[in-house]
């Protein structure tokens, strides 16, 4: 992830990026752990310095030390309690991938850990067998499931957990004018802030558009411009890509300018646009006029808590899962079945 600033800690919920979707296990759990604020696969930065390549490279190497180190990396079981968790099955949740000392932590953390996810003062698992108001109940638990599939610890399926169910904040974002793809008025809206001359986002566009393909007609992602005082061509970029979209190239520039990474000076711009295309006096006078949509942009997210890119907000919830398709889908899954 592309920083405003250094996190004041350790963000489990949203600084990792995987180099595809087949290396979940490996990238996603447990090696982020010990380098939080790394992008696995690209590069991380924050307002004062932004990581090139060698960092990134250096980070990966880290990565795959920890992955080679047995012992240091294995899941570790929750605290002991004097109470047993029941090992009765939960209708609807599949724990047949889970080995057996897996399917043991889940029915700790079912009984034991995790409370319901529809804020009641009851266990996960009494949500799922009892509480029929509680939609979110069934996704919460295969969501735990899915955790504990790709090599999370205990720890980590709490966090990533109560960033889910227990995160405050639901935002309303100013949608017309603003690029998308997608039916506008489809169930579950997205809506992602980047940042062009971020690598993580650059990394993270094509998992999304993974993550999203399965919903055709049911999700809408709208893209909301973040750039980062530490790259100052992205900008400029992203005035690009909004005077792209007053001529119905938005897509095809919003692409370009990810291939082409290092080339967002003026003069680069102005190329890309003729490459399209474009008729380049409109261009001209609609990149002038997005300098001030960009900086609301800006200003939506800065009032949204962003503080690095990419960020997304599903629904107007602040996505805090890993950044990887599967758990998109899962939180994408679990708005249409809330929402319907």
């Amino acid at each position: 992830m592309c920083r405003l600033a250094k996190p004041g800690g350790v963000n489990y919920n949203r600084n990792v990026t995987t180099r595809s979707p087949k290396d979940i296990k490996r990238y996603v759990f447990p090696a982020f752990i010990a380098f939080a604020g790394v992008a696995l696969g690209g590069a991380s930065c924050n307002a004062k310095s932004a990581a090139g390549p060698e960092e990134a490279n250096e980070a990966r190497e880290l990565a795959n030390a920890l992955d080679q180190a047995e012992g240091k990396n294995k899941p570790t079981a929750s605290k002991s309690s004097a109470k047993t968790a029941s090992q009765d099955p939960l209708p609807g949740v599949d724990v047949s991938k889970l080995d057996a000392k897996k399917k043991e932590r889940f029915y700790k953390l079912v009984d034991q850990t995790l409370q319901s996810p529809c804020g009641k003062a009851h266990s996960l698992r009494k949500s799922v067998t009892s509480d029929q108001t509680c939609k979110r109940a069934l996704f919460a638990a295969r969501y735990v499931v899915a955790l504990l599939d790709d090599e999370a610890t205990d720890e980590d399926v709490r966090r990533y957990y109560e960033g889910h169910y227990k995160a405050k904040g639901n935002y309303n974002f100013e949608t017309q004018n603003t690029p998308f793809s997608g039916a506008p008025d489809a169930p579950v809206k997205l809506v992602e802030f980047y940042d062009y001359g971020c690598p993580a986002c650059k990394e993270y566009e094509p998992l999304l558009k993974e993550a999203v393909e399965p919903f055709s007609g049911e999700v809408v992602l709208y893209y909301k411009q973040f750039p980062l005082p530490v790259h100052p061509d992205s900008r400029p970029a992203a005035q690009a890509a909004l005077a792209a979209q007053k001529q119905g190239k938005f897509e095809e520039m919003h692409r370009l300018l990810f291939e082409k990474s290092h080339q967002h000076k003026k003069s680069d711009l102005q190329a890309h646009a003729k490459a399209l295309g474009l008729d380049m006096g409109k261009f001209e006078t609609d990149f002038n006029a997005a300098a001030a949509v960009v900086q609301a942009h800006i200003t939506e997210g800065d009032a949204a808590g962003v503080d690095g890119t990419p960020t997304l907000f599903i629904n107007g919830r602040k996505y805090k899962g890993p950044w990887h398709p599967r758990y998109v889908r899962l939180w994408i899954e679990e708005e249409l079945a809330v929402n319907r």
